[in-house]
């Protein structure tokens, strides 16, 4: 999974932004159009998107509109467009900020590194009975640890960081094993099964990890 996806058809702004990013070590792709973008995120994923607003075909609120249809991913949206109307259109389809340009490009590295301290940096993610500790991968259930394989471990953080969110078979398979993975895509429904014995009380009747028939899965 990329760090950040940057979706800017200005080639000095996008490559000046990823040289900056890079040199934080976050792993950067940098793509001009909004068709190109979601044919990346689709591979890929990101855990940001910097998105521009005014781009030739697909523009950056269908760009916005399709990401948030499928993930709950950090979309920071930075346009020249700064009428009212274009902010409240971006953060009503689904984006968590909206910045102006010119940007300050410290503030902006500022901004991105607070998003990811508090979002992706976490020692321990809590859901209900819930503990997940992201830097030995153990599962705790109601105060008890479960025992977890590494890909139940990403499979159930991934779910939980997009929560109430449907996410496609192909996307948490990309996401999880990689796109060049030789594992087979039903390695999903399996693992899937495997979390739900582990932490639900009637894996039968799931509470937590849910199944949108002919889609995918989301957690509640």
């Amino acid at each position: 999974m990329l760090d950040i996806l940057i979706v800017e058809d200005n080639k000095e702004i996008g490559g000046l932004l990823c040289d900056f990013l890079r040199r934080e070590n976050y792993v950067v792709s940098v793509v001009p159009t909004g068709e190109k973008a979601m044919q990346i995120y689709e591979t890929y994923g990101a855990k940001m998107v910097i998105l521009d607003i005014m781009l030739p075909g697909m523009d950056g609120f269908a760009v916005c509109s399709r990401i948030r249809e499928i993930s709950n991913t950090h979309i920071l949206i930075a346009s020249a467009k700064n009428a009212k109307d274009d902010k409240l259109k971006g953060l009503n389809l689904g984006a968590d900020d909206y910045i102006e340009k010119p940007y300050d490009i410290d503030i902006l590295l500022a901004k991105i590194r607070g998003i990811f301290k508090r979002k992706y940096a976490q020692a321990e993610i809590v859901e209900g009975e819930l503990r997940l500790n992201t830097v030995h991968k153990t599962l705790t259930v109601g105060g008890k640890e479960v025992e977890v394989r590494e890909k139940e471990f990403e499979l159930l953080k991934l779910l939980i960081e997009n929560k109430n969110v449907t996410l496609k078979k192909e996307y948490i398979f990309r996401t999880i094993w990689g796109s060049d993975s030789e594992t087979e895509l039903q390695t999903v429904t399996v693992h899937i099964k495997w979390l739900r014995e582990k932490v639900e009380i009637d894996p039968k009747k799931p509470e937590h990890i849910k199944t949108e028939w002919g889609v995918g899965y989301r957690f509640e």
